[in-house]
């Protein structure tokens, strides 16, 4: 291991809490699709920040709106109007073609604000008892660490340790619609789910399920909540991924790529009679929606219309998941995805052919054991994407 190499994990790891567990690989560099380690090996990163950097790795328009905010200012309370926040508000309700916003910083913070939205509406606007609102998640989820999102998570192997958690949370398998009618009761008030399962493994659902949730939501009026913090803005090759079943969900929870890749910012998108039901004093955030949030977001929402970035996701996307199930290997059971998404599923753990892709300049990494997720950022172009198909293919075809 190079010395300098060693010298930054030795003191990184003297310090870091040892809830992650990193590759030895220490990036100093990025630029569009590529990033560069501490001794000048090039990669085309395919795990964008698990999607925060779908806009690529520090684009100039993103930069210069950061500097130009950050020379304003950067903080207001909430309590104070900023001369920047409507201007981003109006832009992203138009883009979800939502009436409300509500502006947090992390994903998970968006999905918490979610499960109270849900709580509160079951109780004032669909008259669910007090304490008794449900809330329906799907098997396989990923909605983040804190204690809330835990409670939609069905893998108790991430809960252990940190009960109790919220009660009222059932669980059904993605894509089964027979079990999820015979869960809904008349105290469901929500129905949540990744319209692609990410952390799971690149799950796409069953034909129709997500169409048919929606029909369920509207038959037993459910508030519908679609997790898009990793999949929305572009990754699928549409703007929310609930659009390939022509779908639009009661709630949009972003985040991730909102800050273009350069800072964080979440949000929760509803219609007025949903949103209403946080009035003031119910829910809040120090940061949520500050000026400096906002002026970043607001150059990567428009990132990603200018440079046709979904496009770009849609037709690469298309051509690498072709190319990819050309692959002959015996090891591989499954590869699927839509747009810039690709999960490969193997027969076998998937981390040493990562870390050989990794040796052959295409950073990647697994998810379940078994499956290499493959996320570039939306801006690669058609050279960087020849080359990880050419990767790809002679890793596991050998």
């Amino acid at each position: 291991m190079n010395d300098l190499k060693n010298d930054v994990i030795t003191h990184t790891d003297k310090y870091s809490s040892i809830n992650y567990s990193p590759m030895n690989l220490v990036l100093s560099k990025g630029k569009g699709a590529k990033v560069w380690d501490i001794e000048n090996n090039e990669y085309i990163d395919c795990i964008s920040g698990f999607s925060v950097v779908n806009h690529g790795h520090c684009h100039p328009k993103i930069i210069k709106a950061f500097q130009e905010q950050s020379e304003q200012i950067t903080m207001v309370s909430r309590a104070l109007y900023s001369d920047n926040l409507g201007v981003w508000e109006e832009k992203i309700c138009t883009l979800a073609n939502k009436d409300k916003v509500l502006p947090m910083n992390t994903g998970a913070e968006a999905v918490e604000t979610a499960i109270k939205i849900a709580r509160k509406w079951g109780e004032d606007v669909k008259g669910v008892p007090e304490g008794r609102s449900e809330i329906i998640a799907m098997n396989g989820n990923f909605h983040g660490r804190t204690l809330g999102a835990l409670s939609l998570s069905s893998q108790e192997s991430y809960k252990q340790g940190f009960g109790p958690l919220l009660d009222n949370m059932h669980y059904i398998d993605f894509g089964d619609v027979a079990q999820l009618k015979s869960v809904i009761n008349e105290h469901t008030s929500a129905i949540i789910l990744e319209p692609i399962q990410g952390e799971g493994g690149v799950n796409i659902p069953s034909d129709n399920f997500i169409a048919q949730v929606r029909e369920l939501c509207d038959e037993h009026n459910i508030l519908f909540i679609a997790d898009e913090i990793q999949v929305g803005l572009g990754r699928t090759g549409k703007m929310f991924a609930t659009e390939w079943e022509g779908v639009t969900a009661d709630i949009y929870l972003l985040g991730k790529s909102l800050g273009g890749g350069l800072y964080p910012i979440s949000a929760v998108l509803a219609d007025e009679s949903v949103m209403n039901v946080l009035t003031p004093g119910t829910h809040g955030s120090t940061f949520g929606g500050n000026p400096l949030a906002c002026a970043v977001s607001t150059a990567a929402l428009d990132v990603l219309i200018e440079e046709k970035l979904i496009e770009n996701s849609a037709t690469l996307g298309q051509q690498l998941l072709n190319n990819l199930q050309l692959i002959d290997s015996d090891v591989i059971v499954d590869v699927r995805g839509r747009g810039l998404f690709i999960g490969i599923e193997l027969t076998e753990n998937a981390q040493p052919y990562c870390l050989e892709m990794i040796e052959k300049g295409v950073l990647c990494k697994e998810t379940q054991g078994n499956i290499i997720r493959i996320s570039p950022s939306l801006v690669i172009d058609e050279t960087e994407i020849t080359k990880v198909i050419d990767v790809i293919t002679e890793v596991l075809q050998k």
